[in-house]
């Protein structure tokens, strides 16, 4: 993952909250439904959950409400600080990213993640459900929401809307960040013996639930 990955973290740490609750016009349909999304992933989650892109905290406090064990890994120290803040030290919260990270100290059966997996390129991801798939026994489960399209045509009209609406913040973030389309998730998971399933949540995110398969 690039440096600047890293910088554009630190410097959302101290907005993020305020956009996810829909101050930031450009992005209130990418968050819409924020709340709901982060509810389903938590609710499809099993009980020792590592979380990748931590953020302050928001998914993390919705497994640990439901009672879920919780490993997560942000690369951001700013973000880290305003988790720990939130979640009061209720879980273990490491510096790491999607492909570098410390190993739980104890089987997991999910790794999590929302709004984050689009940091990574596609050689990225593929890399990194890789080892993902050495880390879930048969069964285990990946449950990610993220933006993503449909195709290649959804994604580039989605750039051209946000630009006719003078979202050029917007647009620009989907030109410079990784977005990818279903097509090439669901050739990743299978590649890495997952099976999975999209569920659309609004114009941008959808959940993806990949299920570790017998080998």
């Amino acid at each position: 993952m690039q440096n600047s990955v890293f910088l554009f973290c630190n410097k959302q740490a101290e907005s993020y909250d305020r956009s996810v609750e829909g101050y930031d016009e450009q992005y209130r349909d990418v968050f819409a439904g924020y709340d709901r999304i982060l509810s389903t992933v938590a609710d499809k989650a099993g009980q020792v959950v590592l979380e990748f892109g931590v953020g302050t905290g928001n998914l993390t406090k919705k497994l640990l409400e439901r009672g879920k064990q919780v490993y997560g890994i942000e690369p951001s120290a700013p973000m880290r600080k305003k988790a720990a803040e939130k979640l009061s030290g209720r879980a273990v919260i490491l510096d790491g990213d999607f492909l570098q990270f410390p190993t739980p100290p104890e089987p997991i059966d999910t790794i999590a993640s929302t709004y984050a997996f689009h940091h990574l390129t596609d050689a990225e991801k593929d890399e990194a459900l890789a080892k993902y798939s050495q880390l879930l026994h048969p069964g285990g489960k990946i449950v990610f929401a993220d933006t993503a399209f449909r195709d290649k045509e959804a994604f580039r009209q989605a750039i051209e809307e946000a630009r006719a609406r003078g979202f050029h913040d917007l647009a620009d973030d989907l030109e410079r960040e990784y977005y990818t389309t279903l097509d090439v998730l669901a050739s990743l998971f299978s590649k890495h013996g997952f099976s999975a399933s999209f569920a659309q949540q609004n114009a941008f995110v959808w959940v993806m639930e990949a299920v570790k398969q017998t080998t």
